[in-house]
């Protein structure tokens, strides 16, 4: 049986801390400095990883190598077969060529690449975010901007900029209900503080989007219908997560934000004067539209999917599907916490049928018989899908083989611990704690599971609430969304860009940093007399 120490460097928790952090920060340098493969990055902090573990931390090799083993494991089940399988069913799409069908009928909802960017990445994003999750999104509206005639780089980095604020209630409240389940708090008042934290930053994302797409003359020509855009979005996730459940914030907020949207830009909106290429440096040229059949096809897939999700949620149906889910303790994994509990990290869920990935199989199954596609071409297809993401697939697996790592140790409950000793200034940078969460794990549930009961223990300390610095992870953490490895993975996979990770991280990082800095200021006033109102 392994317990992790907190301070196992000469005593001190300052210099455990330290050490501690040095995964990450070589993550980052090969990264973002050394400019890496991303694949390279992630078992090179992998590897750091482990020795501190063994070394500093006294974890048995055996069990170091056990967890590093489970995180690889998670990271081809469910990760891989979620985004795999999503852009196996783009392939498909492309392969009948109705996704030029597709592109063709996006289009009409409005010509500038601006208003297509938040009906897309924004809302659309958000619904599937709030459906399935765990990549999901990136996949899709990557591959759906790139078609639109949006370049790699910019459909990646626009995907990248708007899965943010959807974390936080997605897919379906499990961030929340993990959350709750870590820290013992009700699950209504964490979704409604988190839902009077969120909705601040969903105002500012679709104006991100704007900058992204079309630099400063984007706000300038288009801030008012981005704002309308936000403020639905906002209000409809703060409605729907203090008055309903948290769990239908995402699509409330999705549908008011794209409802608004289209309502305000019903006339032709302003064009972009700078013209945007298809891949071949040359304006895409109007082509002739599509017979109406064809465009029902070309839609289907991602309606199916929309579909599919919605129905796997429906109580007998979501109960049927999770019979089939397996839970166990990673065999030959002991480890208990450093207050000598249990630790939840040893347990593993297989949910064979009710996994997005599985889920995305029968999405893709209609998808086969809608564009009459053979099964022999589609197990072609899937294949070679998976032949052409084998660097992303090997990036996800060393970096959640590298969390799994961190985390069985100790090294992540050093690095809060050590953050929680800032007393009363803690709630400035208890978003933090959520950001680096999703920044190594790519999950806002994940975060909450790492660092929920910590914010807990830390609000006790310093006489603040508990249910305000819970959910300041969880907000916090949607914002370490855009330079997640796992998300940056799946957008550069997704668009032809696999090895330009980081050039990806250099271009988001200090959208996720200022972002941040807005939410810990929010959470910091939240704390004190000036915006204490708004807590529960």
């Amino acid at each position: 049986m392994y317990q992790q120490p907190l301070q196992p460097v000469a005593g001190s928790l300052a210099l455990s801390a330290a050490c501690a952090a040095l995964p990450l920060l070589t993550l980052f340098v090969l990264l973002g400095v050394v400019r890496a493969r991303a694949w390279i990055a992630a078992f090179g902090a992998l590897t750091v990883a482990v020795v501190l573990a063994w070394w500093l931390w006294r974890m048995p090799l055996s069990q170091t190598l056990l967890a590093a083993g489970q995180g690889a494991t998670f990271a081809l089940f469910p990760l891989v077969w979620t985004f795999g399988t999503a852009i196996w069913i783009y392939r498909l799409t492309v392969h009948t060529g109705h996704f030029d069908t597709l592109r063709q009928g996006f289009a009409r909802i409005s010509d500038d690449r601006r208003i297509q960017a938040m009906v897309i990445a924004f809302c659309f994003g958000s619904l599937l975010e709030a459906l399935a999750g765990q990549g999901t999104p990136m996949a899709v509206t990557t591959v759906m901007l790139l078609a639109l005639g949006f370049t790699p780089v910019r459909a990646a980095a626009v995907a990248l900029a708007a899965n943010t604020v959807p974390a936080a209630f997605g897919p379906l409240g499990l961030p929340i209900t993990t959350l709750a389940g870590v820290t013992g708090l009700p699950a209504p008042e964490l979704g409604m503080m988190a839902g009077r934290q969120v909705p601040v930053i969903a105002v500012v994302v679709p104006l991100v989007l704007l900058v992204v797409v079309d630099g400063r003359r984007g706000v300038r020509e288009l801030w008012r219908p981005a704002l309308a855009c936000g403020a639905a979005f906002a209000v409809a996730q703060f409605v729907t997560a203090n008055f309903l459940t948290a769990a239908l914030a995402d699509i409330t907020a999705a549908f008011a934000g794209m409802g608004v949207l289209l309502l305000v830009t019903r006339r032709p909106a302003v064009r972009q004067r700078v013209p945007v290429t298809a891949g071949g440096g040359l304006p895409e040229e109007r082509e002739a539209p599509s017979p109406p059949g064809s465009q029902w096809r070309a839609y289907a897939p991602y309606l199916t999917i929309v579909a599919v999700f919605a129905v796997s949620q429906v109580p007998a149906v979501k109960h049927l599907l999770d019979a089939g889910t397996v839970t166990f303790s990673w065999p030959g994994l002991h480890v208990v916490t450093a207050s000598g509990a249990p630790s939840p990290l040893t347990t593993f869920r297989f949910a064979w049928f009710a996994a997005p990935g599985s889920l995305l199989v029968v999405a893709g199954l209609v998808t086969m018989a809608l564009l009459r596609v053979s099964p022999r071409e589609a197990v072609r297809l899937y294949g070679r899908t998976l032949f052409e993401l084998r660097w992303a697939v090997l990036t996800v697996v060393g970096l959640l083989a590298l969390s799994f790592t961190m985390n069985a140790a100790g090294q992540i409950a050093t690095l809060g611990v050590w953050m929680a000793g800032a007393g009363g200034f803690f709630a400035v940078l208890a978003p933090v704690l959520g950001w680096l969460g999703v920044a190594l794990t790519g999950s806002d549930t994940s975060s909450n599971s790492l660092f929920g009961a910590l914010q807990v223990a830390a609000a006790q300390r310093a006489g603040l609430d508990p249910v305000l610095l819970a959910a300041a992870n969880a907000s916090g953490g949607t914002l370490g969304k855009m330079i997640s490895l796992q998300n940056l993975t799946i957008a550069a996979a997704a668009v032809g860009l696999s090895g330009r990770e980081g050039d990806l991280f250099r271009r988001m990082f200090g959208w996720s940093v200022a972002l941040l800095a807005l939410m810990c200021l929010l959470v910091g006033l939240q704390a004190t007399p000036v915006l204490a109102w708004m807590v529960p």
